[in-house]
């Protein structure tokens, strides 16, 4: 099947702990017995904001899925603006009434909660949110609430931005204030080991800054994906986002040293503007991990310092039980600044690469299902009748038990946690099952990218004028369909693709785009 995607989003499994020893990544054991949910049960949530007499108790419905008192949130916020949206939901902008002051409302949608484990999956992050609210670097919880239509998490609010946008926007900054900023990183890794919480999915995304002030804290804001830990036990869930999974993670049986590797990458990301493991598709980016091979030669490394690098190997050690603890990592020389930090600023590239890391990808799923869907039905003669045949319900989607049980009669050797790469992979709306088009995006040869016509197609669903060049207006209103259309990732896209500066994307900068990787950009650069 020739995969045609560069997705890096999550590949939630289901969550549950095994006490089976671990095994070698390379080498997995046979998938022990699984049960669906997490163990031990999860207690029900205690009440939170607002609190309720006996009386309106006993004549308020409780909530299924937050089991407390069903409650109005608009009675308590008012909601505002859009800030993001994710796969279960929307972020606003939201004020309370009392006070006046500015909060974040995650607002869950329940006809996305499909299943028992998407159910228990709220419960824990509202546990879990609740459990480490007030430590540093971690946003503060205000409270939740459930109606007919919703589960609402009110949060602190991170005006300030997503960690690289900062960056990548000052122009430059020095490896002195690059350990500043990932000490505050390996703290929140710390605080969540210390206080018995494994992250799972540590990426710069989920890191934002408090306000617009250059000493602005970080706040890490999602624990989605977040479980209790249960010391001397082995989880076999797949979760996380490609570029930052530790090796034993595709092994299936890790515990909490997978978050001290995904801290690596991040800080391996804002010393060179690269991941240090990468590929064009996610099971290529996979293999690059289980190889474990790190470059730390080529520019800008030998700038860098022996401290920083040392740090790095560490953190990025193969063997979980040889890998440096996130205790350890804020005793490091490089962290305390004991050593010889420099002041110079870090090679202007690390910041080009940076930005192409964060924007290309975004502009590039869109193309290929773009192109997926104004191919012929001659192009995808055979892939269609694939689809049918793996949705045997007729639903219109495929599940992932569909998916598995239709690569098992075409003789597909795949294993499980591949299967669920693919499922994730091919998901690009996020819904938990494959629709036709994703189908297709997913499945199409490589080869496509090569034929003009297939280019030319998807160059012309931007050009909505037929002028020739995409705009920017032309980009915001395409991205935007996908819920990419945000100020800061159009930027992005214009500056890195529009070569020759002229303010918008011609046909060559377009197919130089799609058929060139970052690290065909790097060559040219170095």
């Amino acid at each position: 099947m020739g995969i045609c995607f560069t997705r890096t989003h999550e590949i939630p499994i289901s969550s549950s702990p095994d006490q089976s020893p671990p095994h070698h990544p390379q080498q997995p054991a046979k998938r022990p017995q699984q049960q669906m949910y997490p163990t031990p049960p999860l207690p029900p949530l205690p009440t939170f904001r607002p609190t309720f007499s006996s009386s309106t108790l006993a004549n308020t419905q409780i909530g299924p899925i937050l089991r407390i008192p069903m409650s109005d949130v608009s009675s308590f916020y008012v909601l505002d603006k859009e800030l993001g949206r994710g796969q279960f939901g929307i972020t606003y902008l939201c004020t309370e009434k009392t006070t006046g002051l500015k909060y974040a409302c995650k607002s869950i949608s329940k006809r996305k909660l499909v299943n028992k484990k998407d159910i228990e999956d709220v419960r824990r992050e509202v546990l879990i949110l609740q459990h480490l609210t007030g430590q540093p670097n971690i946003v503060e919880f205000k409270g939740a609430y459930e109606d007919k239509q919703n589960v609402h998490l009110v949060m602190e609010l991170c005006s300030g931005g997503e960690l690289f946008d900062r960056i990548t926007a000052k122009g430059s900054y020095s490896e002195r204030a690059a350990a500043i900023i990932f000490r505050q990183i390996v703290n929140v890794v710390h605080v969540c080991h210390f206080m018995g919480v494994m992250h799972r999915d540590l990426k710069p995304e989920n890191f934002l800054l408090i306000n617009r002030s250059e000493d602005s804290p970080l706040k890490a804001t999602d624990f989605g994906l977040s479980v209790f830990i249960e010391e001397g036990k082995f989880y076999h869930d797949v979760v996380g986002s490609a570029y930052y999974v530790a090796p034993e993670v595709l092994g299936r049986s890790y515990g909490k040293e997978i978050d001290v590797w995904s801290a690596g990458v991040i800080l391996y990301i804002l010393l060179s503007g690269v991941p240090p493991f990468w590929a064009e598709t996610e099971k290529g980016i996979f293999d690059s991990i289980l190889e474990g091979k790190i470059d730390l030669k080529s520019a800008p490394w030998p700038s860098i310092s022996v401290s920083a690098k040392d740090l790095i190997r560490k953190m990025l050690t193969w063997d979980p039980k040889k890998r440096i603890t996130a205790a350890q990592v804020l005793e490091h020389p490089w962290i305390k600044g004991d050593g010889e930090l420099s002041d110079k600023p870090i090679d202007s590239v690390v910041l080009i690469r940076m930005k192409q890391f964060r924007a290309m990808n975004k502009l590039k799923k869109l193309a290929l299902k773009v192109m997926a869907e104004n191919l012929t039905e001659e192009e995808i003669k055979g892939l269609q009748q694939m689809f049918n045949n793996m949705d045997t319900d007729r639903s219109g989607t495929i599940t992932l038990e569909e998916l598995k049980a239709g690569l098992s009669r075409l003789g597909s050797k795949l294993t499980e946690p591949e299967i669920q790469q693919l499922m994730d992979a091919a998901d690009v709306d996020q819904s938990g099952s494959i629709d036709y088009i994703e189908f297709i995006t997913a499945t199409m040869h490589r080869h496509r990218l090569e034929k003009e016509e297939n280019l030319y197609k998807a160059f012309q669903y931007f050009d909505k004028d037929g002028s020739g060049l995409i705009t920017r207006d032309e980009l915001k209103h395409a991205m935007s369909e996908y819920g990419m259309g945000d100020e800061a990732t159009i930027d992005e896209v214009i500056n890195d693709v529009d070569t020759d500066k002229d303010g918008h994307i011609n046909y060559e900068e377009f197919v130089a785009m799609m058929k060139k990787g970052i690290h065909d950009s790097e060559e040219k650069q170095r």
